[in-house]
């Protein structure tokens, strides 16, 4: 029986811890949805934050990037081997003796002879701290070439963020467009309901035929079929583009850009961007220079160098500043060494010949840059003004369709139209609703095509 009471008297314990942990879990619980909730909330994205997170996540602008980094690296190696360098050495001989004694350097009595008659003592130590430096024009060509491939790199890495841009760019607004279309089609869906559902009332009212009925649902079967269709382009332009913005490209977002199209520069100022800031040609350039150090370093091998050392510090028996009898281990010794070439069996001259070829081939590729910028910078200034005025030439004729369907039904509804007048000014509005969203695309595509040469972004 006290057992019995002791349980009946511990249950409200246990009830009242029971119900603090489900509070406790139920508030965590809470809290995890509001974050789970928050998270799954679109990222609003603009073409500028597109741009960035590109940037960050694109491998060949990462490949360019560590190259531009490297070839700096290269520069400052280059100019560091101009300078002296400093060593310092630390080395413990041992010499089996040959049995005989000699005077020793630093002793007053006689030592065993090493077996070596390269070495000094059968036992011998050397600490010395040894700067090194040579002169000669071969450390000047590699660093100008060093200079010359940082640019290079400079410029190429210009490049790729100028083709990333584009990229994005044409991506960025192929899916805003599949969006729209979207709206697009589920606006023409809904249209052609509402248009099926006048044709049958008008049939009831025997002022429609049944062919305007079915005609009215072929029209209204075909724009499900449409709207299946851009849900499957739009997801497909979005997942193409989340590669490139999120670790999960099935993260949900929105586009947001301008309703209205930029305007476009003028040509003078494009021409003037194109000649100041167009990374190819700067590349070209930069290619070119290279070449010219080649040929320099390739040349600099029929100059002689010359060689500085100063060594400082002991070489001798002990490991000690002072010998046996107060001598002197602690000292320095300096060397001065020029090395003229004489013969090689004309290895220089040919690597001369070779750098020469070479120069020769950069020249003509810098020109055929000059050529070919002129050429591009032409034709994707013709293709965005032809762009921006096909764009505004689609937005006069999706007025223009939206007026016409309107005018049709109300002419329809009033018994002056035939269904086929409505189900043609439908087809058309939804045509140039979505020829204008292509003519969207092709004027930024355009713009940013353009941009890749001038670097106006």
């Amino acid at each position: 029986m006290q057992d019995n009471r002791n349980r009946r008297g511990s249950l409200p314990v246990w009830t009242s811890t029971v119900a603090s942990l489900l509070l406790v879990a139920s508030a965590l619980g809470y809290g995890q949805a509001t974050q789970l909730a928050d998270a799954a909330q679109p990222v609003v994205i603009t073409l500028d934050e597109a741009i960035h997170r590109a940037e960050a996540s694109d491998p060949a602008y990462a490949a360019a990037r560590a190259d531009r980094g490297a070839a700096s690296l290269d520069r400052s190696i280059a100019r560091g081997g101009m300078l002296p360098g400093v060593v310092y050495h630390n080395q413990a001989l041992y010499t089996q003796p040959n049995g005989l004694l000699n005077q020793a350097g630093q002793g007053a009595s006689a030592q065993p002879a090493p077996r070596f008659i390269a070495n000094n003592a059968v036992r011998e130590y050397a600490s010395q701290a040894s700067i090194n430096e040579t002169f000669g024009l071969a450390g000047a060509a590699a660093i100008r070439r060093a200079d010359a491939a940082a640019a290079q790199a400079a410029a190429e890495l210009e490049i790729a963020r100028r083709g990333l841009v584009a990229g994005v760019t044409g991506l960025f607004f192929s899916a805003l467009a599949a969006d729209h279309k979207l709206v697009v089609a589920q606006r023409a869906r809904q249209e052609a309901a509402d248009f099926s559902r006048l044709t049958q009332e008008r049939e009831q009212a025997r002022e429609a035929a049944h062919a305007d009925v079915v005609k009215a649902q072929l029209e209204e079967q075909q724009r499900n079929r449409d709207l299946e269709d851009a849900c499957v382009a739009a997801e497909k332009a979005r997942l193409e583009l989340g590669v490139l913005l999120f670790p999960d490209p099935r993260a949900p977002y929105t586009l947001r850009a301008p309703d209205a199209a930029p305007p476009l520069a003028a040509r003078e100022d494009v021409e003037q961007a194109a000649a100041r800031n167009n990374p190819e040609l700067k590349s070209a350039l930069a290619a070119f220079n290279v070449s010219n150090a080649d040929v320099l370093a390739a040349r600099a091998a029929y100059l002689p160098d010359l060689g500085m050392n100063v060594t400082y510090g002991i070489d001798a028996p002990q490991i000690a500043a002072n010998g046996p009898d107060g001598v002197r281990n602690l000292g320095y010794s300096a060397s001065v060494t020029l090395d003229i070439p004489v013969w090689d069996w004309l290895a220089t001259a040919h690597k001369v010949k070779q750098s020469e070829i070479r120069r020769d081939a950069a020249r003509v590729a810098l020109s055929a840059t000059q050529r070919r910028l002129i050429a591009e910078l032409d034709e994707a200034y013709s293709e965005a003004a032809a762009a921006r005025d096909e764009l505004a030439s689609l937005d006069q004729s999706t007025s223009l369709a939206a007026e016409s369907l309107r005018l049709a039904r109300l002419r329809y509804a009033g018994g002056e139209a035939t269904v086929l007048e409505v189900v043609d000014a439908q087809n058309t509005f939804v045509q140039a609703e979505n020829a204008r969203e292509d003519g969207r695309v092709r004027y930024e595509t355009a713009r940013a095509a353009l941009q890749t040469l001038t670097g106006n972004r």
